[in-house]
């Protein structure tokens, strides 16, 4: 959950993931929709997936995990970084684990002007010549917290650093401009469609996206391809559909997206065969963040007085 959100940001999901399911066998008997409402609001729902996964793997294989940082790293979803962490702070091998925190402190100490992220096989091979045989689960947290609040992305707190005399960027007066950082590429721009009808009973329609590509697994609403072309994409069945002025705006990773979202209020006897759901709080908050916004969106246009039919 900490990949790429901030402590503050996953406290209360991991708080309700755990007491929903305490272990890990009780994860991997979960059903895939449900882990994926608990974790709807996060971001980057591959995490999921790869959580799911990998549960299951564990519990299959009598509910251990590999102690080794190889076998961790055969897990699905654990990366160098999650396989070396456990395997130096859970069964004290020495592994060498890093972070961006623990990339910034060895491009310092090491005067490293590679620009990341080119630079990351680089630093890695440094820190890898400190990774010591003798408690290195304390030594790699030591490392990460030295970064976290010593050896800072600005206004480094040098005289408290217990490097600072071998570190070859103070000497050389890099500290500020150390770690390097190659240009980011703009992100393009991708447009799409969503089409939100809603019933005369309160339903509203819905759709489980395919379990493979953006938003796998989730619940969302009907609509296309999000592509660059801005092709509209065709309506679920016939009906007055409306698009809206306004439209949603949301950022992934890799691109923005600009959403067109279409309403319509329908009849109870409209496409009997779709997914129809009460749309209540609950339904929206197991939806990932883009699709609560053209919910958003949408409610104003069809829901003017306020409260939720029901």
């Amino acid at each position: 959950m900490l990949q790429q959100t901030t402590v503050e940001a996953v406290r209360g999901y991991f708080a309700a993931f755990t007491a929903r399911w305490p272990r890990v066998e009780d994860l991997a008997a979960a059903e895939d929709a449900a882990v994926m409402a608990e974790w709807a609001g996060l971001g980057y729902y591959a995490r999921a997936r790869n959580l799911l996964a990998c549960a299951r793997v564990v519990a299959g294989a009598g509910g251990r995990f590999p102690e080794d940082e190889a076998g961790l790293a055969r897990l699905p979803g654990v990366g160098p970084y999650t396989a070396a962490a456990v395997a130096a702070i859970a069964f004290d091998r020495p592994a060498t684990v890093v972070d961006g925190n623990v990339e910034r402190v060895m491009a310092r100490l090491f005067a490293v002007e590679t620009p990341l992220p080119a630079a990351k096989a680089e630093l890695r091979a440094l820190a890898a010549t400190l990774t010591p045989a003798a408690r290195p689960g304390d030594y790699a947290q030591a490392v990460m917290d030295l970064g976290a609040t010593i050896c800072t992305p600005r206004k480094p707190a040098c005289a408290l650093c217990p490097w600072s005399a071998p570190c070859r960027a103070r000497a050389r007066g890099l500290v500020a401009e150390l770690p390097r950082r190659a240009e980011k590429a703009p992100k393009p721009l991708r447009r799409g469609a969503v089409y939100v009808g809603l019933r005369e009973d309160g339903a509203i329609l819905v759709e489980t996206r395919a379990a493979a590509g953006l938003l796998g697994g989730m619940l969302g609403l009907p609509g296309g391809a999000w592509t660059g072309n801005g092709e509209a994409a065709a309506p679920p069945f016939a009906a007055g559909w409306r698009e809206l002025s306004a439209e949603v705006r949301h950022t992934f990773t890799h691109f923005h997206l600009a959403l067109r979202v279409s309403v319509a209020r329908v009849p109870r006897t409209a496409a009997p065969a779709a997914d129809w759901r009460p749309w209540t709080p609950e339904l929206e908050r197991a939806m990932p963040t883009v699709m609560r916004k053209a919910l958003r969106l949408a409610r104003k246009d069809l829901l003017p007085t306020g409260p939720l039919p029901r």
